[in-house]
């Protein structure tokens, strides 16, 4: 790979000698705390509780390739109270298992 020098960046330092080819996905390992963020976040009505559409959508952004699997596998995992859909309560159980299932960020 050809590193071209910009002479506009000349002031940024480091920066001068990086690609200007960055590639299309980047995958960065993320803690529980993040996953737990990125399923909250999910929670598009409020109420607390994450659907099998907002579970579906969360797994997406974790960069599942199947998020309808992903979403049955993790009710499996997760729902305790089997009425399909995660709670506040069963949300530490949901991220072991997304973390445990290796997911990352895209």
């Amino acid at each position: 790979m050809e590193i071209i020098k910009n002479p506009k960046l000349q002031n940024l330092g480091l920066f001068t000698n990086m690609p200007l080819y960055v590639p299309k996905s980047i995958n960065l390992t993320i803690n529980e705390e993040q996953v737990k963020v990125i399923f909250k976040e999910q929670d598009t009505n409020g109420d607390g509780r994450l659907s099998k559409e907002e579970l579906s959508k969360a797994f997406e952004k974790l960069g599942s390739r199947n998020p309808g699997w992903r979403v049955r596998r993790s009710l499996h995992h997760a729902d305790a109270d089997g009425d399909g859909s995660i709670s506040v309560d069963e949300l530490e159980q949901l991220v072991k298992y997304a973390v445990k299932q290796g997911y990352c960020v895209n």
